[in-house]
């Protein structure tokens, strides 16, 4: 049976031997803050000639870079690094890039972002509860005029924080990264989870994705992963839900074919068209790819 295309709206590429480049997270001695030890996946280089071999017997049709340079001088040199694979070989097709908001300088960072045809969004690992200062949001102000996607880094915590950063740039889509990262996998912490889920879908800018579920359940199962995927669709609705695989981090926990084969079988229950649209249509029109 042919499979239904896939859009991958998370994956990381890096090269820890290009001098224009910084991984902080893939150097020895990080340690990350949820999984732990990285080590495993913290190679020398992970190119997008890498990402195609390895999932060129799936049915993969286009990705998503989500920033992975992390303590880069410049975070326009990552977007041209990338752009420069999307020239050559068609991925990514689209980039989400770091832009520190709260800078005086995000306006022009995001303009020179611009210059490559493939930037689609904005990343930016704020600190404390930073959708709500106003210097941060004097910065995401800039996204709405160019059409960029917010790729928000979260926890269940911060989503009051993002709901009030919704309703207050009504035109700027925000995507919840990781569906929200959840950190923990027991039933009381699910419930607070699904609760806060629903508070911020409320906002209809929000999309969510549905990807990096690994990190907090790594030895994963199809149904381990159902009802957190079920959750989001159904608080989302199917129109605002996409997948993503936060490759090459969830290596870590099993194959890329597993990941997908895992979206496909929870998906199976929706309907044709449906399925188109969690696993490419959204991302396709959402990141316009």
């Amino acid at each position: 049976m042919a499979r239904l295309p896939f859009v991958d709206t998370h994956v990381h590429f890096n090269d820890l031997r290009d001098p224009r480049l910084r991984y902080a997270w893939l150097q020895p001695e990080f340690v990350h803050p949820v999984i732990g030890d990285i080590g495993a996946i913290q190679a020398q280089r992970y190119w997008a000639d890498d990402f195609i071999r390895e999932t060129r017997f799936t049915p993969l049709s286009k990705s998503i870079h989500v920033q992975s340079a992390l303590g880069i001088d410049d975070p326009v040199e990552e977007t041209r690094w990338l752009q420069a694979f999307a020239d050559r070989l068609g991925h990514p097709h689209g980039i989400v890039g770091e832009v520190h908001l709260a800078r005086d300088d995000a306006s022009a960072v995001i303009e020179r972002h611009l210059a490559f045809p493939n930037f689609r969004g904005v990343r930016d690992f704020g600190e404390g509860d930073y959708p709500r200062d106003p210097m941060w949001r004097a910065g995401f102000a800039k996204l709405e005029p160019h059409g960029l996607v917010a790729c928000l880094d979260s926890s269940p915590e911060t989503y009051a924080s993002i709901r009030s950063l919704a309703l207050a740039f009504p035109y700027t889509v925000i995507s919840l990264d990781h569906a929200g990262f959840p950190r923990r996998r027991d039933a009381e912490y699910f419930e607070m989870w699904k609760r806060e889920l629903a508070s911020l879908a409320e906002a209809p800018n929000v999309v969510v994705k549905i990807s990096g579920l690994g990190m907090a359940d790594p030895d994963w199962t199809v149904d381990s992963l159902r009802p957190w995927v079920l959750t989001c669709i159904d608080t989302f609705g199917v129109e605002r839900s996409f997948f993503g695989t936060n490759w090459p981090v969830d290596r870590l926990f099993s194959s890329y074919v597993d990941v997908l084969d895992a979206y496909e079988a929870i998906a199976a229950g929706f309907s044709h068209e449906e399925q188109v649209a969690l696993l490419s249509g959204n991302a396709e029109r959402i990141f316009r790819i």
